[in-house]
């Protein structure tokens, strides 16, 4: 067990609160009144999250899509955002940068907080949104029979990031740099969903964290999951544990269909020695992006 996991299972008997949904699933779910909110949080590391010297404006842009995301995966409409704002030297050009992505969104920042440190510039943000369908969509519910699908393909944020690094120009970075969260899939799934959830550790990562919630095991086929073009074959397995691609993960009953585009890439079969097949087989190393 990572120490991340450690340090969450040590919460869950902090988080009693039915809202948590005992801290397995993307969000916290909120019954007050007769709404339901959904309040995510995340933070990004400048170093972990962000390779030094990139364009601030790309960092503000990923800090708001990233929360985003989690919305998407409980078909959430987002209502505002609070910052958490570690200073830099100049502030500018994050400041720009998260006003064009508010207003890319229509997401209003309704406050926050910032602070001074010497160490790394570190960042969170809260995000809420109000559910638009109820039951609202979790990662446990995926059921065997369910088959599995992905919105997009996953590894064009490695190949961006890589390509950033490198400071090579010819490859498109816009996924790494600037995600764009399934808000509106999110929502048109929501309805009809068994379970779902973000695509941010990597595929192999989060289809065994949907796998374990759900007390299932996912097989997925790795002839049917999507790559970006100029993906070498080789790289398939580097590209379903990177992460960062910000897809939308869902199981569906058997007999059901997407009402957007997406993939079939597996089924759930009832639980076995594995919570995760690939190819019909259980997986050994490193399933995608843990801290610690």
């Amino acid at each position: 067990m990572t120490p991340e996991a450690a340090f969450i299972a040590a919460l869950r008997g902090l988080a009693s609160h039915p809202a948590a949904r005992g801290l397995v699933d993307d969000c916290a779910v909120l019954e007050v009144g007769g709404e339901t909110l959904i309040l995510t949080h995340d933070m990004m590391v400048e170093g972990v999250h962000w390779l030094a010297g990139q364009d601030p404006a790309d960092v503000a842009w990923k800090l708001l899509a990233t929360n985003l995301s989690d919305l998407a995966a409980k078909g959430a409409e987002p209502i505002g955002v609070l910052l958490g704002y570690s200073l830099a030297e100049d502030n500018t050009r994050f400041a720009e940068g998260l006003g064009e992505a508010l207003a890319h969104f229509a997401v209003p920042l309704l406050g926050g907080d910032t602070v001074s440190n010497p160490g790394a510039q570190t960042l969170g943000l809260t995000a809420l949104g109000r559910a638009t369908c109820r039951p609202v969509p979790s990662r446990s519910g995926a059921r065997p029979g369910d088959s599995v699908w992905i919105t997009g393909p996953v590894g064009a944020a490695m190949l961006g990031f890589e390509a950033l690094s490198a400071g090579n120009t010819s490859t498109d970075t816009s996924v790494y740099r600037r995600p764009v969260p399934r808000l509106a899939e999110g929502r048109a799934l929501a309805p009809l969903v068994t379970a779902m959830m973000d695509v941010s550790d990597g595929l192999l990562l989060d289809a065994s964290r949907m796998a374990a919630a759900s007390g299932a095991t996912v097989s997925l086929d790795p002839a049917l999951i999507p790559f970006p073009a100029g993906l070498p074959p080789q790289r398939a397995r580097d590209a379903m544990a990177w992460g960062d691609d910000y897809e939308l993960l869902f199981t569906l009953p058997p007999d059901a269909s997407p009402p957007c585009p997406a993939h079939r890439i597996g089924s759930v079969l009832p639980a076995g020695p594995a919570a995760l097949l690939l190819g019909g087989a259980p997986l050994s190393g490193q399933l995608g992006y843990e801290h610690g």
